[in-house]
């Protein structure tokens, strides 16, 4: 059975409208995604969270990150932009491939 909160967080990262570059950027950077070296750096150390959580929480980092994009221009931290999309595009393939595997 599928969770609702996981399909929330697929519907929401579906609907992002993000510049083609830092899409981009994040489609070929989460080709070498690594869940337990790239979440602890941008979520702090410790036991990962499950996929939807982790999700949920690089949601909302990314649309602050998104806020001062379009807020502040060049001065905002584009790199950790990216960093938060590479891991999002990444949660979402292993979430997608996890959900195939029970069909």
């Amino acid at each position: 059975m599928k969770d609702p909160a996981m399909l929330d967080c697929l519907t929401r990262l579906d609907s992002l409208k993000r510049p083609r570059l830092l899409s981009r950027a994040a489609r070929m950077g989460a080709r070498d995604y690594r869940r337990n070296v790239h979440l602890p750096r941008l979520l702090g150390y410790g036991p990962l969270p499950r996929h939807g959580e982790a999700m949920m929480r690089l949601l909302e980092m990314e649309d602050e990150l998104n806020t001062r994009r379009t807020e502040e221009g060049t001065t905002y931290p584009m790199l950790r932009h990216i960093d938060v999309l590479i891991a999002l595009v990444g949660e979402a393939r292993i979430l997608r491939a996890s959900q195939a595997e029970l069909r």
